[in-house]
């Protein structure tokens, strides 16, 4: 069975057609990438699958959960996290503490434990702490773990909430657009980054992205969206050739 399997899925704001008749087959361990111009419906994928909003039409199934109807804390709980198009960290807070936040999910303490301090809260945070410690040290950012979020470089900052993602132990991970604002130099690092989480996590990933270096390079198949409809799908090479893709996205320049 598919780890998730999108049916018709389709979405109006108002009269607006924002995602029209989408599927999807996702397999464990899978790296597709969805790809179209700005407006074209991807984010909006993204916000149905983790319940920002419920879809007019369709449906959402993940490891054979209904995840229609679902509140997006539900839906994390069940093994999906992601991130954004704009970086959503907590930026007063340290770098350490905004990966701590994502691994709460999964504590398993009563109120009054942690109001008094009794051993099973005082062992569950030591376990939470130790956990971002590893995963902030598995990722590069151990050094700068007392350091505010805010004060990181840009491109650590997007390595951050990949990491703040992770914390909640997702079996599916969702990437939006982050290549965004990255210098060629730190694209590759990412390029590298989401290679290795894949591997090391044995993660499966769903990336949006602008950046035709990445999805090209990292991603195994590919969907095209343009206003809401699928025009497009398969490997890399038969989309770059795709001519609906190429007027509708690409332009002639990605024609190999």
């Amino acid at each position: 069975m598919a780890l998730l399997q999108i049916r018709n899925l389709t979405h109006y704001f108002g009269g607006l057609r924002a995602v029209s008749d989408f599927n999807l087959d996702l397999d464990p361990g899978e790296l597709i990438g969805i790809i179209g111009p700005n407006g074209s419906g991807k984010t909006t994928v993204f916000n149905l699958i983790t319940g920002v909003y419920r879809p007019t039409e369709g449906g959402i199934l993940f490891n054979g959960h209904n995840l229609v109807g679902q509140r997006s804390d539900q839906i994390v709980s069940l093994g999906i996290a992601r991130t954004f198009q704009t970086i959503r960290l907590f930026k007063d807070l340290s770098v350490l503490d905004n990966v701590r936040i994502a691994r709460f999910a999964h504590v398993r303490y009563s109120i009054p434990e942690a109001m008094f301090f009794l051993p099973n809260f005082a062992r569950q945070e030591r376990e939470v702490c130790r956990g971002a410690l590893d995963l902030l040290d598995a990722m590069g950012l151990l050094d700068m773990a007392e350091l505010p979020a805010a004060s990181l470089p840009y491109g650590l900052q997007r390595r951050l909430e990949i990491a703040r993602a992770l914390a909640c132990e997702p079996t599916l991970l969702l990437l939006d657009e982050p290549a965004a604002g990255m210098n060629p130099g730190e694209i590759a690092q990412l390029m590298e980054l989401i290679l290795w989480i894949r591997q090391h996590f044995s993660m499966t990933i769903v990336l949006i992205e602008h950046q035709m270096r990445v999805v090209m390079g990292i991603c195994e198949r590919m969907k095209v969206l343009d206003f809401g409809e699928t025009i497009a799908e398969g490997e890399p090479a038969s989309i770059q050739n795709n001519p609906r893709v190429i007027e509708a996205y690409l332009g002639e320049e990605f024609v190999s």
